[in-house]
């Protein structure tokens, strides 16, 4: 298995032009040769870890144009963070050493109307959805809630990429990797319609 040797900035640059590909209707989606699955059978080097919503829309390996073993995905509803989430994402720092970790929201997402709905107007889900929701509401309550409703909500997608981000630089391990400077971590929103990925300063 070959060790990842490109920084994150490049790492960076590699979703930008797979994204521009997927928007300009030139994406690679190969077929992948036996030889391939062969080699990639031995072992794994991505060069990104992308932390996304399960939406069924928003397929990072497609719209980032990446072939097999290029990313290491982590899918979740609502892209928020947790005890299980830390676990793989330490993973992909300690054992897989992506130089680049990006948390990627979406527009029109599902876990997002709820939280607001909830937030706004007290709506409840069922017991487990429900804890989902509680770990974005308090990335999403700060924002002003006479803002008009479909405004809100996209305010609402961007406000849980960085609350999910925050989260993560919370722990011992991402704030001492992000001081040396060892590995970049953005967020980026995915605008479902377009097919464009924005990525948030």
């Amino acid at each position: 298995m070959n060790e990842v040797t490109i920084s994150g900035e490049d790492a960076l640059k590699q979703l930008k032009e797979g994204n521009a590909r997927f928007l300009e209707g030139k994406a690679r989606f190969p077929t992948v040769q036996k030889e391939i699955l062969a080699d990639l059978a031995k072992g794994q080097s991505p060069y990104a870890t992308i932390l996304s919503c399960s939406d069924s829309r928003v397929p990072p390996e497609l719209i980032f144009d990446a072939g097999f073993g290029e990313l290491f995905v982590i899918r979740v509803a609502g892209n928020v963070f947790s005890a299980e989430i830390a676990g793989t994402l330490q993973y992909a720092g300690r054992h897989l050493q992506t130089p680049l970790f990006v948390v990627m929201g979406h527009t029109h997402c599902g876990a997002i109307h709820a939280a607001v709905d909830c937030w706004l107007h007290g709506k409840q889900q069922h017991s487990h959805i429900q804890l989902l929701l509680d770990s974005i509401l308090p990335g999403i309550t700060n924002l002003d809630p006479h803002t008009a409703p479909a405004a809100l909500v996209e305010q609402a997608v961007e406000a849980n990429v960085r609350w999910t981000i925050r989260q993560i630089l919370n722990t011992p391990e991402a704030q001492e990797k992000h001081a040396r400077g060892a590995v970049k971590l953005v967020g980026a929103v995915y605008d479902i319609e377009s097919g464009r990925i924005t990525f948030l300063d």
